[in-house]
């Protein structure tokens, strides 16, 4: 068999992953996706092993890494879906970047050239009866 026929397949794979990955709002089809792509990855490492004929068949052991590697992360992407579909009721990717916490850099309590952060900040009750009885 010609290496031709499997780096075809293995691009048309990684192709409609990619396009999956970018085109999808849901997040469990950005994770099929995902996996998609990595099986291609997978499937031109198996069949430049093959062709190669390589004797300690190294491509078929970082096939094997891959896939512990893909399980991994599909198991901890569904648990981080499940976690957020429990907490905001979607799933969406867009509604889930727009209800995010924006940050306001004016608002920095850390920023050292920031003058009017250290002088706003509230005096304590020892200070307020220190001022009283003075």
């Amino acid at each position: 068999m010609h290496l031709a026929y499997p780096a075809v397949l293995a691009s048309l794979l990684f192709c409609t992953g990619l396009y999956g990955v970018l085109a999808r709002r849901n997040a469990i089809l950005v994770l099929m996706s995902v996996e998609l792509m990595l099986n291609a990855v997978n499937l031109n490492l198996v069949a430049f092993d093959v062709w190669l004929r390589d004797a300690l068949h190294s491509g078929q052991a970082l096939t094997l890494f891959t896939i512990a590697i893909a399980a991994a992360e599909i198991g901890i992407g569904l648990a981080i879906v499940l976690a957020v579909y429990r907490n905001r009721g979607t799933s969406d990717i867009d509604k889930l970047r727009d209800s995010a916490e924006p940050h306001d850099p004016d608002d920095d309590p850390h920023d050292p050239s920031d003058a009017t952060a250290t002088a706003a900040t509230p005096a304590t009750a020892a200070d307020e009866k220190a001022e009283a009885t003075a």
